[in-house]
């Protein structure tokens, strides 16, 4: 009787207790390049693309590599859709918004003023619509997306001056991302779009009044509270910015199922892990920069008012003139409404409640 007659007769318990192994299909190495839009110095961010692929690599074996590369090594920080749209690179890492200029639909894939939680998003994500809507916009860009982590509510910047009012905003030379700078555009502010790695140099040399980056642990690392002592709070252009993995669709649909199943799984794994740093060393380097002079304040009501009025009208606007928008936005709304009235109940009145207590 020969092998193929083994297996075929016995079964998987037979051929296991002869000691006969089945043949198995062996997976072809594949190397792909990943563009990120961000500076190897943020651990926190960059680092979340490293361990996205080293959790494929593990999966595979070693079989499939991805190769990570910083902002500007392969292309410009904000070049990342343009070379995955044109298979330049097979994927990237970035923040949506980033492409603001491109559509403000991108922006529904990260963060928009007064949005989602970095709960809510991911719930509306894998829950919801969301990575469907998003993925049927995102086709015509030649791209797959899938979720590559979440900053969780953001801090509102870095000021070289008090801001009080809403008139304290005008001529205001702020870096921030697209969507919140239309946001405050008609309070005079002029919105600057900067990459990261050259953030420290214009605030320290004036080009910037302000800057937003992300929260205690990333500008700690930059440096911000050396050259700006005011810091503000809450971001409330993200309050759950999700960055994406943007994966070229013909390369895409070139892998194995076993590849796609070890993507989609890393870069859950990436997802997870990237909150959690940034939620585990925030407070260190909150405290650490207060210890050493930065000066907290809150927005006030009356800019947060404005600004959210300002948004909402922004909002109606795009429902009318951008179709793309409007298949979209209506359901990420109703979710949103959804999911503050539950968290009103639940994780609210405990946060609220907690944050009040001596521990």
């Amino acid at each position: 009787m020969d092998r193929r007659s083994v297996i075929k007769n016995a079964g998987i318990a037979g051929v296991l207790a002869a000691g006969i192994a089945p043949a198995v299909h062996a997976q072809a190495a594949v190397r792909w390049r990943l563009a990120s839009s961000f500076p190897k110095s943020l651990d926190t961010i960059f680092g979340t693309a490293e361990v996205f692929a080293k959790k494929v690599s593990d999966i595979t074996g070693g079989k499939f590599q991805i190769s990570v590369h910083a902002g500007g090594e392969l292309m410009p920080a904000f070049g990342v859709v343009d070379g995955v749209q044109n298979a330049s690179v097979e994927m990237a890492h970035t923040a949506p918004y980033y492409f603001y200029g491109k559509d403000p639909t991108f922006c529904l894939g990260c963060a928009v003023p007064f949005g989602m939680n970095a709960r809510q998003m991911s719930a509306w994500m894998y829950e919801g619509n969301g990575l469907k809507l998003m993925r049927e916009f995102y086709a015509k860009y030649n791209i797959i997306n899938l979720p590559g982590g979440n900053t969780g509510a953001q801090m509102g910047g870095w000021f070289r001056k008090e801001i009080k009012t809403v008139a304290d905003l005008k001529g205001l030379k702020f870096r921030t991302n697209p969507f919140a700078g239309k946001v405050l555009e008609p309070f005079g502010v002029v919105p600057q779009s900067i990459p990261g790695a050259d953030l420290y140099p214009a605030l320290e040399k004036g080009t910037l009044d302000a800057l937003e980056w992300v929260g205690p642990y990333d500008d700690q690392k930059l440096g911000f509270n050396k050259v700006a002592k005011y810091y503000y709070y809450p971001g409330w252009w993200e309050g759950g910015p999700q960055l994406d993995f943007y994966i070229n669709n013909k390369a895409w649909d070139a892998l194995p199922a076993e590849y796609k199943a070890a993507v989609e799984a890393a870069a859950s794994h990436a997802h997870v892990t990237m909150t959690a740093k940034y939620d585990a060393r925030n407070p260190i380097a909150l405290k650490q920069m207060v210890g050493t002079g930065t000066l907290l304040r809150p927005f006030s009501n009356e800019i947060m008012n404005a600004a959210f009025k300002s948004a909402q009208q922004i909002y109606a606007e795009l429902n009318e003139s951008n179709p793309e928008w409007k298949k979209i936005y209506p359901d990420y709304q109703k979710f949103l409404a959804d999911q503050n009235a539950w968290f009103r109940f639940s994780e609210g009145l405990f946060d609220r409640f907690m944050q009040q207590q001596k521990l």
